[in-house]
């Protein structure tokens, strides 16, 4: 418990400086949405068009920077995240929570598959080591090197546009389909997520194959594996003794992997135009719409900080050494 508490101080502390930072950075930049909004007007402004404006987008610019952080936590206790400039009048919170479910659906299923089939190959290429799956690291190694945006594309040209096998954009088909729990709608969203979540386990589960395999290698060389061989255990409860302290570096990484999932997979969402966090983020630069931002880098924030509590209990749990040290 003196672990947890300890824990719990750190990230409280940090999920502080991140909100601090959060309100800070747009408001060292140069200008206000306000004055741009008013550079796009060519009709005359009056001073009550400006506070028209600064009230319709919540900013309160002309209070003073203290007035307006803490007006900016007021908010934030109350869970308003600010209006969308680029989608007003809808609220930053409506924006990203319709953006929210495709990422966690795609990067989210991508993540988990990825692991499980990485630890997995890299368990069985470290205990039979010489066999086949390792002819398979070197090709592992090149697609892992290899950009995201680059073998979506590639996937996008030989798959989708040569083949036919996928479509090439959307979340769905917007054509024909509505949203909804009908076997059409959720047919439709399976063919679409099918090729971007393709390209995302392509190139992340060789950096848990190879992982997974040094530390089994590594793991397999200590005193209490070989006492379990000699002892004539079965070699499924062997693995598993070798396994279960060779994959906490892995906990630690699928953690953050977990912790960016709501971040999306950017450069594959936006070649795909799928409707996930990632996109959005990508149209909320190009459109300065910084109150969306804003609100997007705050979520990431603390689903990684989340992530990393449900990893600490993880360690704490697999490994009893950390629970001594705490």
């Amino acid at each position: 418990m003196r672990l947890v508490a300890r824990r719990l101080a750190l990230y409280l502390v940090t999920a502080l400086v991140a909100i601090t930072v959060n309100f800070f950075i747009p408001r060292l930049m140069p200008g206000n949405p306000v004055e741009a909004a008013i550079g796009q007007m060519r009709s005359r402004v009056t001073p009550q068009t400006i506070a028209a404006l600064d009230l319709q987008y919540g900013l309160n610019t002309r209070l003073s920077l203290w007035g307006q952080y803490l007006h900016y936590w007021h908010q934030l206790l109350h869970g308003d995240l600010g209006v969308s400039f680029s989608a007003y009048p809808a609220t930053v919170a409506s924006v990203i929570r319709a953006a929210l479910p495709w990422t966690i659906g795609l990067v989210g299923t991508a993540t988990v598959i990825s692991f499980a089939l990485g630890t997995l190959t890299g368990i069985a290429a470290a205990w039979r080591r010489g066999s086949w799956l390792d002819s398979l690291l070197p090709a592992m190694t090149f697609f892992q090197a290899a950009p995201y945006f680059f073998v979506a594309i590639l996937a996008v040209a030989l798959f989708a546009t040569k083949l036919g096998w996928f479509p090439q954009n959307s979340g769905y088909d917007t054509t024909t389909l509505n949203p909804g729990l009908t076997w059409p709608f959720i047919a439709s969203l399976i063919d679409h997520a099918v090729l971007p979540a393709l390209t995302i386990v392509v190139g992340s589960v060789a950096g848990w194959v190879i992982g997974m395999r040094n530390m089994m290698l590594t793991t397999m060389d200590e005193d209490y594996v070989l006492i379990a061989r000699a002892k004539g255990l079965r070699t499924a409860r062997v693995i598993a003794y070798a396994a279960r302290n060779a994959i906490l570096p892995s906990v630690s990484g699928f953690s953050l992997a977990i912790g960016f999932v709501v971040s999306g997979a950017l450069l594959t969402e936006i070649v795909f135009s799928y409707p996930g966090i990632g996109y959005v983020l990508y149209q909320a630069i190009g459109s300065e719409d910084y109150p969306l931002l804003q609100g997007i880098f705050l979520v990431v924030t603390f689903a990684v900080l989340a992530a990393n509590l449900l990893a600490d209990f993880a360690y704490a749990f697999l490994d009893p050494r950390t629970r001594q040290e705490g």
